[in-house]
């Protein structure tokens, strides 16, 4: 942790809420006259998208654990080695993973690549900045065995998950019709990645600060057959403080309508009013932040 160079970080699987998340903090860095050094969680993957086919077809043939989620397809030292080089000098290196050929066209414009959807773009220095911003899968990840501890870095550690039977019933319905995939085979994914999900996604949550996970209030039972995805009218959001548990709670459930405290350091609202309430909380928070390095 560093008063001079803040690290924030947003950890969360997918179908977390991405684009709640997202507008939240633009709408917080625009009102802060912030610029953030914005870090991918793709970019520390280890293999481009033709070699994590490869080796996810041999890791199945021989009946290895293999996924996304766990240590070996991904870059966790260096993870927490531009964590810890910016929280003590404010500088490191970053590169972006292509998902399209938009993003491949304006990468390779700015940096004069000829890279392609699923390859990554070169190695650069990070721009000038107020601190560092990153989303993605590890934000809080820590791997005993290597001696990887990311989230020890981080000044602001914010854990954004769906109920776990939310988000299975989102993967299986965005994978099947945006990707052409069966049900059973997106549930075969599910099961194959398990071991890392449990072991090195599930734990993040434990190391946040502040976690926002969105509970459906409809049936989900059984996810594996669910059709339809509950929405955010249909849902509450736990918003849960490991810690800044100074609150002012009486200003947050006036301010939230429909919120209520289930716990001391517990606060639920209605799952549309998520955006808004990740804007009340967090805002004081990274003014904080960056009042201290101004300071």
């Amino acid at each position: 942790m560093s008063s001079k160079h803040p690290i924030v970080a947003v950890t969360g699987s997918s179908g977390a809420g991405t684009t709640t998340v997202k507008n939240a903090f633009n709408d917080i860095f625009r009102r802060e006259n912030l610029t953030p050094a914005v870090i991918e969680g793709d970019s520390f993957h280890a293999y481009e998208r033709s070699e994590m086919k490869e080796k996810m077809a041999e890791a199945e043939k021989k009946g290895e654990n293999f996924s996304h989620f766990g240590p070996e397809p991904n870059h966790f030292d260096k993870l927490e080695g531009l964590f810890k080089s910016y929280s003590q000098t404010g500088t490191g290196q970053r590169r972006f993973y292509i998902h399209s050929e938009e993003e491949a066209a304006e990468h390779n414009e700015r940096l004069g690549t000829d890279k392609g959807p699923g390859q990554f773009t070169p190695w650069e220095d990070l721009p000038e900045s107020n601190l560092l911003f990153y989303e993605g899968l590890h934000g809080g990840v820590a791997d005993p065995q290597a001696g990887v501890d990311v989230a020890q870095w981080t000044d602001l550690l914010v854990g954004v998950v769906p109920a776990v039977n939310l988000e299975w019933i989102q993967k299986i319905s965005r994978d099947t019709a945006e990707r052409g995939y069966s049900a059973s085979a997106v549930t075969d994914t599910i099961l194959r990645r398990m071991y890392d999900y449990v072991h090195y996604i599930t734990p993040q949550y434990s190391r946040t600060h502040i976690n926002f996970q969105r509970v459906p209030l409809v049936d989900t039972s059984n996810p594996f057959v669910a059709r339809d995805i509950p929405t955010p009218d249909e849902s509450m959001v736990v918003i849960h403080f490991n810690a800044y548990k100074d609150q002012d709670w009486t200003y947050l459930t006036s301010m939230i309508k429909g919120s209520f405290m289930s716990r001391p350091n517990t606060l639920v609202v209605p799952g549309p009013k998520m955006g808004f309430a990740m804007e009340l909380i967090l805002n004081p928070i990274i003014h904080e932040l960056v009042g201290k390095k101004q300071g």
